[in-house]
């Protein structure tokens, strides 16, 4: 057998350390899976089929979506965590992607593995009541809750760090210090105590509440995020009613493992930004109950570290810990 020439030897070594070059540049030239890790049909799902399918129309490449839900988030998040970053592995977050650390000390994963990529969407919560709750507003409400006594009102919660959870310590830093936590195994079972009478009051997505509130199956006393939902402009905000504490809602945004170049981080977040304002997903959506959040690569990673640093100061106080 011949011995190969040096150059030509030196000319495949320079195409091996080149061929991942080459392939990076070409970013996407095969199909990108984004793990939601919730069951299919909720809020996050729903957002991240919506934004995939915009994202891939304009990527020229298939989005697929694969449910991994479990340990509130961790499953699935671990798994992305874990994966190679090479732009072809992302997560739909949510909250629980920033307060797990908080709570659980057998995190399989550190927060610093997964890097953000860009905020899609909000299911502004809405605190909602039995109908039989004398309460119309947060004025009321509270002044309600607080006649209850040492009784106390009970508040259905999907878990420990859940949303509804931090909207009940929200509240108790308000001055409702007498809510006894009753926690479900999901967002629909509490909402389904509170309309049968067992528990007075939760807060759940809009999604998951708008159409119990229409058909009379529950009261909404206010919606806790920024501004009010397109399609429930009658419910108030908690800021407008005197309570800028209580303020969080179930978003989705984007995540990718910590390696995964920054030049395919920023295509990304293009192209996510573009469909997250076009009309076409605002039509897919805001009927929903759910808003669109265009936010840029730098105004999404403020917003998660203002979370981490926000939410994490009342996950101490409470004490919380994973069930």
């Amino acid at each position: 057998m011949k011995p190969i020439p040096r150059h030509a030897a030196l000319a495949a070594l320079l195409l091996a350390f080149a061929a991942p070059l080459i392939s990076r540049a070409d970013w996407p030239d095969r199909p990108i899976k984004w793990v939601v890790p919730f069951t299919a049909g909720g809020a996050n799902d729903l957002i991240a089929r919506a934004a995939a399918e915009g994202v891939s129309k304009r990527l020229k490449q298939p989005v697929v979506i694969e449910n991994k839900p479990g340990a509130g988030t961790a499953v699935g998040s671990e798994y992305v965590a874990k994966s190679k970053g090479d732009g072809y592995i992302f997560l739909i977050g949510s909250a629980g992607t920033i307060t797990n650390s908080m709570i659980r000390k057998d995190m399989p994963y550190e927060d610093k593995d997964l890097v953000p990529v860009g905020m899609i969407a909000v299911a502004p919560s809405v605190i909602v009541v039995n109908p039989s709750v004398p309460a119309n507003n947060m004025t009321e409400f509270v002044a309600w809750a607080k006649g209850q006594g040492a009784n106390g009102v009970t508040w259905a919660t999907a878990g420990t760090a859940s949303t509804p959870h931090f909207v009940a310590e929200m509240l108790k830093e308000s001055g409702v210090n007498n809510i006894v936590i009753v926690p479900y195994k999901s967002g629909n079972e509490g909402m389904t105590s509170v309309m049968s009478g067992n528990v007075n009051a939760t807060s759940e997505a809009s999604i998951v509440v708008l159409e119990q509130v229409k058909a009379g199956k529950l009261k909404a006393i206010a919606t806790t995020y920024d501004s009010r939902i397109t399609s429930a402009n009658t419910i108030p905000t908690t800021k407008e009613q005197g309570f800028p504490g209580v303020k969080i809602g179930h978003w989705a945004g984007l995540f990718a493992p910590k390696d995964t170049p920054k030049r395919i981080l920023e295509k990304m977040n293009s192209e996510l930004l573009a469909v997250v304002k076009s009309k076409e997903f605002h039509d897919k959506l805001v009927p929903h109950g759910i808003e669109p959040a265009p936010y840029t690569l730098p105004a999404y990673v403020a917003f998660i570290n203002a979370e981490r640093e926000r939410l994490g100061r009342i996950a101490r106080a409470a004490n919380m810990q994973a069930d």
